[in-house]
């Protein structure tokens, strides 16, 4: 499955009111591995931001000058998501922004016309009811690293947002995109050997039927327990 992280920073906080978006940031995972690919970029919102905003995260009007306008890049930025699944913490408020900015150049479809979108914020409620679900109270839940986030930024909150979706459903927690090479290194480290090839080899048991009724009544656990997303029966189907 394809699915892009996705976050943005705005002039302020309602399209109602003229609101513009001056940031969009996305990072491609497929299959829940990061592939590398990414969609960053500064727009020129064509009106002041907040001073409210300014302070949360610290792109200036003067910053965004000389910066392109959504309209130059709106085909690159959907060619990009188009087909994907959206990654959102707190999807409606980006999902409005960006149906706002479409509607000013007359799209006629909005975002989840082309894509699908999970909102974090909501899935993250329903694992953690009553408690803070901000992505900073989510990172230290998850041991996520947010050491650099001292100010917002639509780049490294996907980045970010990544790193703790992965560990929201149980997965990769990492971004890493080292390779063969590094991961021989880490071995190497941590003292484990490899066996050589003309070891006798272990017998393969397969598990009884009592052994799978467990494992389904496991994973149904764990869907209830994820809203639905256990990515062990993905991997099944």
């Amino acid at each position: 499955m394809r699915q892009i992280v996705l976050d943005t920073e705005t002039t302020g906080l309602e399209p109602a009111d003229g609101h513009r978006i001056i940031e969009i940031g996305c990072i491609e995972l497929d299959k829940r591995r990061p592939t590398g690919r990414r969609f960053h970029q500064y727009l020129q919102p064509d009106r002041p931001i907040d001073d409210g905003a300014v302070e949360v995260h610290g792109i200036t009007n003067e910053f965004l000058a000389d910066k392109p306008r959504f309209a130059d890049v709106v085909e690159d930025f959907l060619d990009f998501v188009r087909g994907a699944e959206l990654i959102i913490h707190n999807a409606p408020f980006d999902v409005g922004f960006l149906n706002n900015e479409l509607r000013l150049l007359g799209h006629a479809e909005s975002i989840a016309a082309q894509c699908g979108v999970l909102d974090t914020l909501a899935l993250a409620r329903k694992l953690h009811p009553g408690q803070k679900n901000n992505l900073d109270a989510l990172c230290k839940r998850y041991s996520v690293d947010n050491s650099r986030r001292e100010l917002h930024g639509a780049l490294l909150d996907a980045e970010i947002l990544a790193d703790v979706y992965l560990a929201m459903t149980g997965g990769q927690v990492t971004l890493s995109l080292e390779g063969a090479a590094s991961d021989t290194a880490r071995v190497a480290s941590s003292g484990i050997r490899r066996l050589p090839q003309e070891r006798v080899h272990l017998p393969v048991l397969q598990a009884s039927v009592a052994e799978l009724a467990e494992h389904n009544a496991w994973l149904e656990k764990l869907d209830t327990a994820s809203g639905g997303v256990c990515v062990w029966r993905r991997l099944d189907s």
